[in-house]
């Protein structure tokens, strides 16, 4: 069902083709066509042209050998062009289809899936399915129709010859049959070892700083060794399996050529057959050769691409953010309500949060504190809907967050993660990101509002220069900064902060405080800190201890409780007074 499901997607895809199809189906029956001409030339020739004097113009000779192969190349080059213009449209639709779906996957997908992974089945495996497409269909029509055409000739020529010929099919069937499901598993495995092989390629390249620091060589080289043997010998069973059919059914096909010759033989004998008729039946026989082999040849494409295509169809499918709810028609004022939310992974039966109850007023500053797996950035990931409540709810204006739609949702939330993300673009369009038509005052209002302003001076091109991979052009706090210059750019009235100072140098982030302290003005902010000294002027610090709120208070009041907050307080400063 699932082949047969798959099947029928890929070729709905190609049905806006079909008239190009079609053209390309032409072609071939073109192509096909000319194959029994080559046989009956070499009839003509023996039987009239070199048994006494030729009763034709010798002149037709060459015209009629240039003529076909001229339409032969002819149709053949517009086979082959057609069937390549369909099957790169249909790749692009095939990947545009799987990039869609990645941008509106939940964030726990990549919690649970490597990004080689990812990169693979949009970069190899759907090219897999396109030479499944190609070949196999090529094959299959082509090569048909050809042995169509040469088995009309044989049967024309002598039908008791090619009867012997015939045997060759059946077998051929039995042994793409035999071969086929041995291939399907091995190239479903390859695929997998494929994806892991890949996916350490792509942690080498990201992780070169740690790998020389920590001396990782040897490591690495394992790992790849590991995975690149894996593939070498999944790649050597393949071709094992797929190799062994082609001489297996040449074998077959020589047993059935000897036995044409003698029993030829024997019909000439007894006059039955001319010179002209033998070679034409041997040569159209001998032609099979080539498109028997070809169609042979498919079970290997096909079922790597019928592998591949589960796996492409399985991204495809799988299930999305939520869709639908409520489109807020006016800027929100950005008061949050948290109602008894509880929240675990999907996955997990432990609770990750407990029991949370917070009301946020608008334009109030939270920070969240406490201990590393206490639950605070697990918290600030439900604002924005990356994950739903487990139960409970979270309010924004009195209105369910679950019921708006998150398009509406995260256009009034602006983030600053600790791990920050900038793309290969100018440093404008970094800042601008998500802004259909940036507007170069806002992007130079947010350069000085983030301090970049010695930095963009400093640049060769200005906000136009390009800034690497992640910003790789940048130092940490630069990068951090630029992130920063972001959220002020999109001017959202709830702020999300998670360690937005934690890549600053001192000085640096005395400067950018001071930037969020106007960007916070009159807007709700949720801020994840580890260093308290940075939180001490919060209206609220709530405290987390394994996904429950422990305390809530400002900085003097937590102080006074002499409790949790207190605690931590003190360590940390006795820590950085050593």
């Amino acid at each position: 069902m699932l082949l047969s499901s798959n099947m029928k997607r890929l070729v709905a895809l190609h049905w806006p083709y079909r008239k190009r199809l079609a053209i390309a189906f032409m072609a071939m029956i073109v192509t096909a066509a000319t194959e029994p001409v080559v046989p009956y030339i070499f009839q003509v020739l023996l039987d009239k042209g070199f048994v006494g004097k030729p009763t034709f113009s010798l002149w037709l000779v060459p015209l009629a050998v240039i003529g076909i192969f001229l339409i032969r190349g002819v149709a053949t080059f517009t086979s082959s062009y057609m069937m390549t213009w369909v099957s790169t449209r249909i790749l692009n639709e095939l990947r545009r289809q799987m990039f869609a779906r990645m941008l509106d996957l939940p964030i726990n997908f990549y919690a649970t899936n490597t990004v080689g992974k990812v990169i693979n089945s949009m970069m190899f495996e759907v090219q897999q399915i396109i030479d499944m497409v190609t070949k196999v269909f090529t094959s299959v029509l082509r090569s048909s129709l050809t042995v169509l055409g040469l088995l009309a000739w044989l049967l024309y020529l002598n039908w008791v010859l090619t009867i012997v010929t015939l045997v060759l099919l059946p077998l051929v069937s039995i042994v793409v049959r035999t071969t086929g499901k041995r291939l399907k598993k091995l190239n479903r495995d390859s695929l997998a070892v494929n994806a892991e092989l890949t996916q350490v390629i792509e942690e080498t390249t990201r992780a070169q700083q740690v790998i020389k620091v920590f001396g990782g060589h040897d490591y690495e080289k394992g790992r790849f060794h590991e995975r690149a043997e894996n593939l070498r010998s999944y790649t050597m069973r393949m071709t094992t399996a797929f190799s062994a059919t082609v001489p297996i059914t040449q074998l077959m096909t020589a047993c059935a050529v000897a036995i044409v010759i003698v029993m030829a033989l024997i019909q000439s004998g007894n006059g039955q057959i001319t010179v002209g008729g033998f070679v034409s039946f041997l040569t159209a026989m001998l032609m099979l050769l080539a498109p028997l082999k070809q169609l042979a040849e498919i079970n290997g494409p096909l079922q790597r691409g019928m592998a591949a295509a589960e796996e492409v169809y399985i991204l495809i499918d799988k299930p999305i953010e939520r869709t639908g709810g409520e489109t807020l028609s006016a800027r929100s004022t950005g008061k949050l309500d948290l109602v008894n939310v509880n929240f675990s992974y999907p996955g997990h039966t432990q609770l990750a949060l407990q029991n949370i109850n917070l009301n946020v007023q608008p334009g109030e500053t939270i920070a969240f504190v406490g201990m590393s797996g206490g639950g605070k950035s697990t918290l600030v990931s439900l604002i924005p809907g990356f994950y739903s409540a487990t139960s409970g709810e979270i309010l924004l204006d009195g209105k369910s967050i679950e019921s708006i739609s998150l398009t509406s949702l995260r256009q009034q939330i602006a983030m600053v993660s600790q791990n920050t993300v900038l793309f290969d673009d100018t440093l404008a369009a970094n800042i601008s990101y998500g802004d259909a038509q940036p507007d170069p005052e806002r992007v130079r209002a947010a350069v000085i509002a983030a301090h970049l302003t010695d930095v963009v001076e400093g640049m060769p091109e200005g906000l136009k220069t390009r800034i690497g991979d992640n910003g790789s052009r940048l130092s940490g706090g630069q990068r951090q900064r630029v992130a920063i210059a972001r959220a002020i750019y999109k001017d959202a009235p709830i702020l999300i902060l998670d360690e937005a100072t934690s890549a600053l140098d001192t000085e640096s982030e005395r400067a950018v405080q001071a930037a969020l302290d106007r960007l916070m003005e009159g807007r709700t902010t949720f801020v994840i800190a580890h260093r308290l000294s940075t939180i001490e002027r919060a209206d609220r610090i709530v405290v987390l201890s394994h996904g429950q709120i422990v305390e809530v208070g400002n900085h003097q009041k937590l102080l006074a409780n002499e409790s949790v907050y207190a605690n931590l307080y003190r360590l940390q400063f006795s820590q950085q007074a050593t």
